[in-house]
């Protein structure tokens, strides 16, 4: 699929991507729905109007890369890169099947347009700096750009790669933080407050720029004042919603690894606008 621009374009492939992922994980009984669903602007935004990259040519140098640090969020990113072309839209079927390259989280060494393993939480961002680092000392204007979790910001190595980037100054990296205020097993206030994000980013010596997590339009504009920061990292927190889209996932915990059963498949596909006689083939063919 070419390269798209207008904003109405990539809302209608997010209601695309959206459809394709509840049809991926009512089919396999398994998989993310919470936390992937509060992401699918954002991946778009990043591969269909921001980064540099060539699906029949992954590994080519100088490209941007980006690092889905949360990694339980695989299935919205592969269903993005299917459709991008890195690699046949009807592999999505093998998700998480045995000798699948679609495992339950992303991996480097399987799957085309992965560039980093993550899973544990915390990991992405240190990844990211190295890339970030690697690009600078060979004078590449490559971007790399790291999507975390807000619960994963609770682990210290997080910071400690945020103090990393700081200090090098790595005007590069990117990092995008899904700001859905719900992790694995309550709301982030619930089990550890984050407290005023601005600041704590500020303080470690970012850039700060705040967005809606579901406006492309914001999305795009937060990271080309990304673009335009000289001598410090950026991050973009990014107001999102969990499960959104879908009512009765949003704002939920409960539906961070939650299986979707057959009566939620049709009112979820009811609430995205997709008519009964719209679910035959694809996933369930």
């Amino acid at each position: 699929m070419e390269r798209v621009r207008s904003v109405a374009d990539l809302d209608q492939l997010c209601r695309h991507f959206r459809r394709e992922l509840i049809e991926l994980l009512h089919s396999k009984g398994t998989g993310h729905p919470g936390g992937s669903l509060s992401c699918v602007e954002l991946l778009t935004a990043l591969y269909y109007e921001i980064m540099r990259v060539d699906p029949k040519n992954p590994e080519r140098e100088g490209r941007d890369r980006l690092i889905l640090s949360k990694g339980h969020a695989a299935p919205i990113l592969y269903c993005v890169l299917a459709e991008k072309g890195f690699f046949p839209a009807a592999e999505l079927t093998t998700f998480r099947q045995t000798g699948s390259r679609l495992q339950g989280h992303p991996c480097r060494h399987k799957t085309p347009g992965i560039e980093c393993s993550s899973g544990p939480l915390g990991l992405g961002l240190g990844a990211g700096l190295g890339m970030a680092l690697a690009e600078k000392l060979k004078k590449s204007d490559a971007r790399i750009y790291v999507v975390m979790g807000d619960g994963e910001i609770q682990e210290g190595a997080v910071w400690e790669s945020a103090a990393a980037a700081a200090k090098y100054r790595l005007d590069n990296l990117t990092a995008i933080l899904d700001f859905n205020g719900v992790q694995l097993d309550g709301t982030l206030e619930e089990i550890m407050p984050p407290g005023d994000l601005t600041k704590r980013w500020e303080a470690a010596g970012w850039n700060v720029v705040n967005c809606d997590g579901h406006q492309i339009s914001q999305i795009i504009e937060a990271i080309r004042i990304a673009g335009e920061c000289k001598e410090k990292p950026t991050i973009v927190i990014a107001k999102t919603i969990k499960g959104k889209g879908i009512s009765f996932m949003e704002g939920r915990h409960q539906w961070h690894g939650k299986a979707i059963n057959d009566e939620e498949f049709e009112r979820a596909m009811q609430e995205l606008g997709i008519e009964r006689g719209e679910w035959n083939g694809g996933f369930h063919s």
